[in-house]
This record gives structure tokens, sequence and C-alpha cells, in this order.
């Protein structure tokens, strides 16, 4: 706005009382012109979310916007998440489904499909080094972005998911790959949502974390609930830093 140096003082008091009125009568009005913070969740299925008997309200992404918004974050959660999505094939579409959109945060949950073992075949749909590597390389044009990364293990099977294609439990395999997860958020100094320590836990404290899904895999409402309460404290906490280092 261009202001006029000519205005009479009485014309500048005039103004000064209408802009003070504003505020008293529409206090959220400067809040709204505020910049809203962009949170980005980059996964596979579990994190798009939306199937049957779970609908996009209902979704993790979408439960962490609400929370964010609760505690006076003006901030959007963009879901990118796509269905039987590896490591690999989300490098492939990071720049352009991703950093394209200019995100303070981006949220990145992979390996359910990476470790997968399907019929007829013995080896994992990719390797534990490959996903590591990947995993790294994902951290790595995040950062370089301007972004900060947040990596998260995704949660374990429930007890009666069906065999894999080697005639495994699929979580036998996953758990390799949850640890490599682990080592590179170590590695890379990123902070870590570990889902499959809390899920898992369920099953040491006799429950069965299938419970929280539809199929023995994907979330249901509550199993969505669960992610994103893990899930807000440390996207705050990042969103914290980030504030303070501007």
């Amino acid at each position: 706005m261009i202001y006029d140096r000519s205005v009479s003082s009485v014309g500048r008091v005039g103004a000064n009382w209408w802009a003070a009125f504003l505020l008293l009568v529409f206090p959220g009005l400067l809040a709204a012109e505020e910049p809203r913070v962009r949170v980005v969740t980059l996964g596979d299925s579990i994190t798009r979310g939306v199937r049957a008997g779970v609908k996009a309200e209902e979704t993790f992404s979408a439960l962490l916007q609400d929370g964010l918004g609760k505690r006076k974050v003006a901030a959007e959660v963009v879901n990118v998440g796509i269905g039987g999505e590896r490591t690999d094939q989300a490098l492939n579409r990071l720049a352009r489904a991703v950093l394209a959109l200019k995100p303070q945060v981006v949220v990145v949950m992979y390996g359910t499909n990476d470790s997968y073992v399907d019929r007829g075949q013995k080896e994992c749909r990719l390797s534990a080094e490959q996903y590591g590597a990947n995993l790294r390389k994902l951290v790595a044009e995040i950062r370089k972005a301007g972004a900060r990364p947040v990596l998260m293990t995704p949660p374990c099977w429930g007890k009666k998911a069906a065999p894999n294609g080697a005639g495994e439990h699929p979580t036998v395999r996953l758990e390799k790959y949850v640890r490599v997860c682990r080592e590179v958020a170590r590695e890379t100094k990123v902070p870590l949502v570990d889902h499959y320590a809390r899920w898992s836990k369920r099953l040491t404290e006799g429950g069965d974390p299938g419970e929280w899904t539809t199929d023995q895999c994907h979330p249901n409402p509550r199993g969505h609930r669960e992610i994103a309460d893990a899930l807000l404290p440390v996207v705050l906490e990042v969103l914290g830093k980030e504030k303070t280092e501007r």
C-alpha cells in the first residue's frame, strides 16, 4: 500500500481510529492474514488413507491439520500418498508432487510395499539396502529444497495378516526395513515417529494391532487417530524450531 504524505494530521488520526476499531470488532483480522504453514504427507496407501470404512476427514493427515488448528497453527496438510508406492517411486515424483508445493515440513512413511514379497517371488520388492539409500536421498532432496523432513516407520501388520509370497507373516520382512528407517533417522538427524514400536507394543501386551486396521494392514479410523496422535507433537516441535531459526 502507498501512503500519501500530504494527508492532514486529522485524516491520519481518523484512519488510525478506524483501523483500531476494525481490530477491536474483528480480532482475527490480522491472524487471517498470516501465512499458512504447509505440511506434506508422503507415502503409500497407509498415508493415502481413504478406503472402505475410512473417510478423508478420518485420515491421519486430516487429523493432523485439525490438531494443528486447535493449537492455533495456521496450517495446511497436503496428503500426496499413493497406494502401492515404494521409495524408488517416491523419488521419481518428489520434485513435481511434493517440493513444487514449497512445504515447510515433509512427513515420509514407507516400508510396507518395499519389504513385501509378492506371490511367486522369494525376495522383497526392494532390498533393504535400496530402501535405505532411497530414504537418504529423500531426506537430502527435501532438505535441499529448504523443507524439514520427518521420517515415520509404518505400523506392523495385524496378527491375522495373510502370508506373503514366501509364506511368512509380512511383519517378518518389514521388521528389517523398520530397523533401516531408524538407522537413517539417526544418521541424518531427522525426527522419527516410530509407529512400528507403538503398534508392536500391543502385541507384547496381549492385544492385536489388527484391531486398528480395516484388513490387518491399512488403518481404520482408530488406527489413523493413533498415527495422528503420535505425529502431532513431533510436527509441532519441528515447526517451533523453524520459527525460532528464521
